[in-house]
């Protein structure tokens, strides 16, 4: 295997089963709050998913909701009981701080990921992380899993003060890995984030294609390889 001088890699739905652990963790919710909410548990949960689509499909509200992920959780559950006729602002508090409480302990890294990038940093590839995100957050995160002794450069939007797709995070992460653009792969799930903005600067685009339902229909965005693992970059 030929690997590049540099890899940047993203965390959440990367690293990291973000996206499946919170799918998880809501039915859980749905299940546990059913008798407070009066609402059938599926049915809750259904909506939850498709207010948490809309919540952070909108560019603002993705800004301001990472930097405040509790704010945006109890968001998201308050439209969703709105869009079901069962709104109810302390409800949707509550089920909010019981997500809360167990989120980070729910979540883990995909299959692979972890004993991935011990092989590439093996291999002495200079791996950086870059990740969006409130930096507390993140960093909890990267401290939990054993992340930090594994990069060499961790670039976190809460604490570097902007966050990807801002070239400037990429030129920094370039810097500080001492690798030029055309030697260094950037591997993420966000096409926009991760793969069309680094390949503007000459950065390969690795798709990490986690939910296995290829390219949308209406994207220009190519990527130079789509993956389904961390793990398919050392086979």
């Amino acid at each position: 295997m030929t690997y590049p001088t540099a890899i940047l890699f993203d965390l959440d739905d990367t690293i990291l089963d973000t996206t499946l652990s919170a799918d998880r963790l809501w039915s859980r919710a749905a299940e546990h709050f059913a008798k407070h909410t009066g609402l059938d548990a599926t049915a809750f949960d259904v909506q939850m998913k498709i207010s948490r689509e809309w919540f952070w499909s909108d560019p603002q509200r993705n800004l301001a909701g990472r930097m405040d992920l509790y704010k945006a959780r109890a968001g998201c559950v308050e439209h969703a009981l709105k869009t079901l006729d069962a709104s109810n602002n302390q409800l949707a508090t509550s089920i909010a701080d019981w997500f809360t409480e167990r989120r980070i302990t729910e979540m883990k890294p995909f299959d692979g990921a972890i004993d991935a990038l011990h092989s590439l940093k093996q291999a002495n590839v200079r791996l950086g992380l870059i990740s969006n995100g409130k930096g507390e957050t993140q960093r909890d995160k990267v401290i939990r899993f054993g992340l930090e002794p594994l990069f060499d450069c961790i670039i976190l939007e809460g604490e570097f003060g902007i966050g990807k797709p801002d070239r400037r995070v990429f030129d920094h992460a370039l810097s500080e890995l001492n690798a030029k653009p055309a030697d260094t792969w950037m591997v993420g799930d966000n096409l926009q984030w991760e793969i069309a903005a680094p390949q503007a600067l000459g950065i390969k685009g690795i798709w990490l294609d986690w939910r296995g339902t290829g390219l949308p229909p209406n994207t220009n965005i190519t990527p130079d390889r789509i993956i389904r693992s961390i793990a398919e970059l050392v086979v």
